[in-house]
């Protein structure tokens, strides 16, 4: 689960079936594939190398580039880095879950050092009703005072300093899922500015990851001795347990190894700024240019809408017994073998929550829209059409509300079906004027 796939689910934090889908790690598209309902969106393999050569091209200098350019759009009077100034941090550790916790050691120290640094593909990690979601963002820079930038690379044109406000507004949505997830970082990097991050929820995430670390590490060392071996006590650690025992007290880790002391070690106060730097190219160019986005509201709304997804563990236990979505591919792993009858039911038994902007965002959008038109649910209209109509839900009970009564008569006290009743009784005046007009059926 990615942060396009989250912006997308936080967009619409009713459908319970991408929740599941997402939070299960289905694939949507082979499902839709196989249920007869392709999606027909998404990259070109084109458009794909070309975003990868384009950020490529960015990140060549080790990032100088990048903080160049966020210094210029920042305009805030300080010094600007000189050569060699940005430092690059390491990140790679084994596993997402090594990942994480190397990227937020990462953060912490160059938090702490005062000066600018890149980390270039850092991972950091976010719970989604119940289950987490490892996030991959472009590059995240941390300033000299201590706050991070989330930098979002993107291969579409901005032409004089403008671009495609459907596709910055996408993201614009992406990089506020990047920047939720940053903000539980930073509440433990020292104290996080007013409104920054939620430190109670960060101190029980790593509570979280402690105890899980400390019961594979005891699994690890009861399999060795039931080997009749010895299990050392670096081999008995799950990937990513050092770097997780470091960020849990940096202090102490670098006071042992001699480099700084206790008091040195002290992490400098950490935030995550609300302005996201996109890079796109220029006028059509493969030169880099870059605007900052402001991401407060897109931030605001995705942590309300992510806050009222409902778990996972909730749906998958309404389901009923022995649901699966295996397609039960051949041995060649192409061809899905299962019959299309019991896979439609098996997604069906997932409430869904269609809107025809998921035909941008959902490989199983496709399906959805099928399904909803056949039971004649007014939301395959638009989620505006379905606020406007209040209690009536289908198509039918619409119609039935507009030609059951004339316009003039008392109002019935839903202002849906007066609303209906005058805008049939205007269509029926349209079409008795003009008796050439073909009816709209």
């Amino acid at each position: 689960m990615d942060a396009r796939a989250l912006a997308a689910l936080a967009a619409n934090p009713g459908c319970r079936r991408r929740a599941l889908l997402d939070g299960a790690g289905v694939d949507k598209g082979a499902l839709a594939q196989a249920l007869g309902a392709p999606a027909n969106f998404g990259q070109s393999q084109f458009a794909h190398q070309r975003g990868n050569s384009f950020e490529a091209r960015v990140k060549a200098d080790g990032g100088a580039d990048l903080v160049r350019l966020l210094h210029e759009r920042l305009r805030d009077g300080s010094e600007p880095p000189g050569p060699g100034a940005v430092a690059t941090p390491d990140l790679t550790a084994p596993g997402p879950q090594g990942r994480t916790a190397r990227t937020a050691l990462a953060l912490r120290e160059a938090t702490a050092a005062g000066r600018w640094a890149l980390l270039d593909h850092p991972m950091v990690s976010l719970d989604v009703a119940g289950s987490p979601a490892f996030l991959e963002p472009d590059a995240v820079v941390v300033h000299p005072d201590g706050s991070w930038t989330v930098i979002e690379i993107k291969s579409f044109p901005m032409v004089d300093g403008s671009a495609d406000p459907a596709k910055v507004g996408a993201a614009a949505r992406q990089s506020a899922v990047y920047t939720l997830a940053l903000e539980r970082v930073a509440s433990m990097v020292g104290e996080p500015e007013e409104g920054g991050g939620d430190t109670a929820e960060a101190v029980e995430a790593v509570d979280a990851a402690e105890t899980a670390s400390a019961a594979m590490t005891a699994e690890a060392a009861g399999a060795a001795e039931t080997a009749g071996q010895t299990a050392p006590a670096d081999a008995a650690a799950p990937a990513g347990t050092k770097e997780a025992a470091a960020w849990a007290d940096p202090a102490e880790s670098a006071a042992q190894e001699g480099s700084v002391t206790p008091a040195e070690a002290a992490p400098a106060r950490a935030r995550v700024r609300h302005q996201v730097l996109l890079v796109c190219p220029k006028d059509f160019s493969n030169l880099p240019t870059a605007e900052l986005v402001d991401v407060r509201k897109q931030l605001a709304v995705t942590r309300r809408q992510l806050d009222r997804l409902t778990r996972i563990e909730e749906i998958a236990a309404a389901l009923p017994e022995g649901t699966t979505f295996d397609l039960r591919l051949t041995d060649d792993g192409r061809s899905p073998t299962r019959p299309v009858d019991e896979l439609t039911a098996a997604v069906d038994a997932v409430d869904a929550a269609y809107a025809p902007e998921c035909l941008s965002t959902c490989e199983l959008a496709a399906h959805c829209r099928s399904r909803s038109r056949a039971a004649g649910q007014v939301e395959a209209l638009g989620r505006g059409v379905r606020g406007e109509l209040g209690g009536l839900t289908t198509v039918d009970a619409v119609l039935t509300a507009a030609m059951n009564g004339p316009a003039d008569e008392a109002p019935t006290g839903d202002p849906a079906v007066d609303a209906l009743r005058r805008a049939a009784a205007l269509r029926a005046e349209a079409l008795a004027s003009r008796p050439e007009a073909v009816a709209c059926r």
